[in-house]
This record gives structure tokens, sequence and C-alpha cells, in this order.
């Protein structure tokens, strides 16, 4: 018990110890590991999902991004993909030059991690969407050959999504994975932009996002 000494303060008797026992401790470190050891996993599942949604996210803002600018510039804007390279920037055609020249605008948006332009394994498209499933059609240079391993979604000055011959067209998508889901993003022969989720299976479901 305390005692209140000659000097007028509480002092703790000397029988009284702190600290932990080295059990204690042991125990201590022993739960911290267990509960690390179930909490990683998920949170590297947690952050491979962000970092794909985020990638998603992006790739449907810049497709917006394009259609407002060609829009706003009465001119056709694309939305340029390097599927090998992993990437994204938006283009605008320059019709003052001969022959007209497409223009980078801004620079180029990456893919995270893990993440790619790819279909996976999954065989059939979002219903009402693309007849077959498959990435955008190829980008085409200023002479109009097509572009190895591209994919372009272009807008023409009404905001409709359009193919090389300027005819509205409803074959736009783009495809993300990282093996642990399916994202798409289709644009219909109107220009209305929707994401799409499945499991990367064959015979995919697809939930509307």
């Amino acid at each position: 018990m305390l005692r209140y000494g000659s000097s007028s303060r509480w002092s703790v008797p000397s029988s009284v110890e702190s600290g932990f026992s080295m059990m204690e401790t042991l125990v201590v470190v022993a739960l911290t590991g267990v509960i690390s050891a179930i909490a990683m996993p998920i949170l590297g599942n947690a952050l491979a999902s962000f970092r794909l949604t985020g990638d998603v996210r992006s790739a449907s803002n810049a497709t917006a991004l394009a259609k407002m600018r060609a829009a706003s510039n009465f001119s056709r804007v694309r939305v340029y993909v390097d599927l090998g390279g992993r990437s994204h920037h938006l283009e605008a055609l320059n019709k003052s030059t001969t022959p007209n020249h497409w223009t980078p605008i801004g620079g180029s948006t990456f893919l995270s991690t893990n993440v790619s332009f790819s279909l996976g394994i999954v065989s059939t498209p979002p219903p009402s969407t693309q007849a077959a499933i498959a990435q955008a059609p190829p980008c085409t240079d200023d002479a109009g050959t097509s572009i190895a391993n591209t994919g372009c979604i272009m807008f023409n000055s009404r905001g409709v999504p359009v193919d090389d011959s300027g005819a509205p067209t409803a074959a736009n998508a783009l495809y993300l994975t990282d093996g642990t889901a399916v994202y798409a993003l289709t644009v219909s022969a109107t220009g209305m932009l929707r994401v799409w989720r499945t499991p990367p299976v064959s015979t995919p479901v697809w939930v509307l996002q």
C-alpha cells in the first residue's frame, strides 16, 4: 500500500514492479504475427483492386474528355491507346496541314503494375455493345496506315464516335484486367460511355458499374 513519508510525498513500496513479463511479450508478438499474416493478403488484394479500378476510371475520363474536346474544337479527337506499352493519351486532328496531322494533347497516362489492356480469357462482349469482343480498332497514322498494337476511340465534332471513314460506329471498347477481374469501357454509337465488370472467366457475367 502507499505510505505517506516524512518528506510529505506519496511513495511506492520498493516491492512493486513495472513492465511486462517475457511471456506477455511473446504473446503480444505472436498475436501481431497472426494478425499480420491474415491482414496482408487482404490488404494486397484491396490495393490491387484500387489500382485496377483507378486505371479504368482514368481511361473512362480520357474518353469523356476526348468527346468534349471534339465538340468544343469542332474537330476530331481520339483516345490513342498503346496496347503493348500500357498507356493512353489524347490526339487532335490538325486539318491545317497536308496531309492532316494527329497532334498529341498532353502527356501519356500509364497503367498501374500488373494492369494491362487485355481481354483475358473472356470470350463475349457486354450485352448490347459490340458484335464480337475486341479492343477498339487500330489507330492510323497521318497517311491512313494502321498502327500495330494500338487501339483508338475517335469522336467527331458532334461528339459521336466514328471510324476512319467518318461513319458512326459502335465497335469501340477498351478492356483492362489484372487477372482478378476484367473491365470493359464501351462507347455506343450515340457516344454514351459505360463501364462493365466480370470475373476473369471464358463465359463472362458482365455487370454494369
